[in-house]
């Protein structure tokens, strides 16, 4: 098994007669996702790749049958009322990749998806793949050969940076879950600690986090409370960004003391993670303890 994302899942794009929905829609099927329907609203009865189109998603599940997943790419202001669809819908997982949602759009679909029971996770994300199995997400998959290690991390680039960094040391990932790289966002590291603990198939796990807010904090709590059953490896960017400046994502930026590289890599030490760094040494060390 795996995490969020299984073989068998039955996902469903929002947004799939866009550009962009087209052309992921494309890879995602070919990698062997079951993409059972697309959405776009007044499209209804087209077909995108062989797969059918309805204006709601409420008409895609009575036709297609049980969803496990819906991957959102729309316009940044069309996000709520695609995502409020998805969760009133019970599909249990939505992935929002779409970046520049407006922060007060996400805060109101964490608290409705949190009350609702669904798994939120984005916005601005890679999204999700288990690889050799199912992916929802936009990363080139060729960089991510299945394994034991699971990985979660704020940024799409370092995580596939560091998907090749161990490839080449011959290693491979169990799931990989992009959290965001927005000041808020739906599922945090915390949310996905338990998870990756209870999975069979996973060994160790990477967070690749960065600098501002209090994720990593949040996590070096979770983990100095508890007694963990894996080993835990992380690498914080930004260590060298100077406060007040935003670097990259909108949740990557210091606000006086708070959401330093160095303070993050503190606790996150302090709580028993190995903390690399670099994304070379990371993948040294995760290679020498994971055979």
């Amino acid at each position: 098994m795996a995490i969020l994302l299984e073989a068998d899942s039955r996902v469903i794009i929002q947004g799939i007669t866009g550009n962009q929905g087209a052309y992921h829609a494309r890879l995602i099927k070919e990698y062997g996702t079951r993409i059972v329907a697309g959405v776009t609203p007044g499209r209804g009865g087209e077909e995108v790749h062989g797969i059918p189109v309805f204006d709601t998603v409420k008409e895609a599940r009575e036709i297609a049958g049980h969803l496990d997943a819906s991957m959102i790419l729309v316009p940044p202001r069309a996000v709520k009322d695609a995502a409020v669809e998805a969760i009133e819908n019970d599909i249990p997982i939505i992935v929002i990749i779409t970046e520049h949602v407006p922060v007060h759009d996400t805060m109101y679909l964490r608290a409705l998806a949190r009350q609702r029971g669904v798994r939120l996770v984005g916005p601005n994300t890679i999204g999700i793949i288990s690889p050799g199995k199912s992916k929802l997400g936009i990363m080139a998959s060729f960089l991510y050969p299945p394994g034991h290690i699971g990985m979660m991390s704020r940024s799409g680039t370092l995580s596939h940076e560091t998907a090749s960094n161990l490839m080449y040391r011959g290693r491979g990932l169990s799931t990989v879950v992009g959290i965001g790289g927005d000041p808020v966002v739906g599922t945090d590291f915390v949310d996905l600690l338990p998870l990756f603990a209870a999975d069979p198939e996973t060994e160790a796990v990477i967070m690749i986090g960065e600098i501002g807010g209090n994720k990593e904090e949040r996590a070096a709590e979770y983990l100095h409370s508890s007694s963990y059953p894996k080993p835990v490896f992380a690498y914080i960017a930004g260590q060298t960004a100077p406060p007040g400046k935003q670097m990259g994502h909108a949740g990557a930026i210091i606000e006086g003391q708070t959401g330093r590289a160095d303070t993050k890599a503190a606790v996150l030490a302090a709580a028993g993670v190995r903390v690399a760094n670099s994304l070379e040494e990371l993948a040294d060390m995760v290679s020498s303890l994971c055979k």
